[in-house]
């Protein structure tokens, strides 16, 4: 009888722990009619230490709306792009949006941006046109229940520019260079670049001739991965940062989308100086 009234507890307490999670999960549904979308930010490296950009805002564009910028977060905080490489990302923010077409994104950059070379911190100068945001086309549409992420791209070797007159110290301009994607449309390369002290600088090159994405191999281990690629066949370029080994190209590599393409190791060869 003991074992029977017992049972009988365990039995309608997880009755009751089911439909706890049941109505949790009920609560966690999307709001009929809407979608959600999740902004990152990933990195193509620069020759820096750090590269620090305060972002206020980040906002989406519905087509065909009155509605104007639609607010997706708020992260009012500094974030070092060069932490951002090899797969690394920064989520900027997520929210529910109604179904339907969103044309383009902004960021809302702050003025207390900065980068460290040679282990001096420089101020980073955004110009007054970039007040109204960083605008970028996406034309992505979601639809009820769906959720898609935005991959930001941003390039700091392009983006960061040297300016000023003669005989005065050189003055530093972000003038972001940012490619947006939906990441559910897009594949990944990755590879193992040996011996890792080569320290290279990974490229992937359209079948266009366009340097779709850049990083930089890990300098422990020598693994690298750019994501966010569109289909296509990819030229891989590999350029050693140091001294003493050629460079190299991979042709016809083959990114499909939702794969990663697996390049496994690549062996780069020492120049006859170091041979020597």
């Amino acid at each position: 009888m003991y074992t029977s009234i017992l049972g009988k507890m365990v039995a309608a307490f997880a009755v009751a722990v089911s439909l706890i999670f049941i109505a949790a999960g009920c609560d966690m549904n999307p709001t009929p009619g809407f979608g959600t979308m999740e902004v990152r930010l990933h990195d193509a490296p620069g020759e820096f230490e750090e590269v620090n950009v305060y972002v206020k805002r980040v906002e989406v564009n519905r087509e065909d709306s009155g509605e104007g910028w639609i607010t997706i977060n708020e992260p009012e905080k500094h974030i070092d792009l060069l932490k951002l490489v090899n797969g690394n990302y920064e989520v900027l923010g997520e929210a529910e949006l109604e179904a339907g077409t969103y044309h383009q994104i902004r960021l809302i950059l702050g003025n207390e941006n900065n980068l460290v070379i040679d282990g001096e911190t420089k101020d980073l100068f955004v110009p007054s046109g970039q007040d109204t945001g960083v605008k970028l086309n996406i034309n992505t549409t979601i639809h009820e229940g769906e959720e898609i992420m935005i991959l930001l791209d941003f390039n700091v070797e392009k983006s960061i520019v040297m300016a000023g007159p003669p005989q005065e110290p050189v003055k530093y301009l972000l003038k972001p260079v940012i490619r947006a994607s939906n990441f559910a449309n897009t594949g990944n390369i990755a590879g193992v670049v040996t011996p890792a002290e080569a320290r290279p600088v990974v490229r992937a090159i359209s079948s266009e001739s366009d340097t779709i994405s850049v990083t930089f191999a890990d300098s422990q281990s020598g693994e690298f991965k750019l994501i966010g690629l569109p289909e296509d066949s990819y030229t891989v370029s590999i350029q050693p940062r140091a001294d003493g080994f050629e460079k190299m190209h991979i042709e016809n590599v083959t990114v499909n989308v939702q794969e990663t393409t697996d390049l496994e190791e690549i062996e780069l060869t020492a120049t006859d100086a170091n041979n020597d």
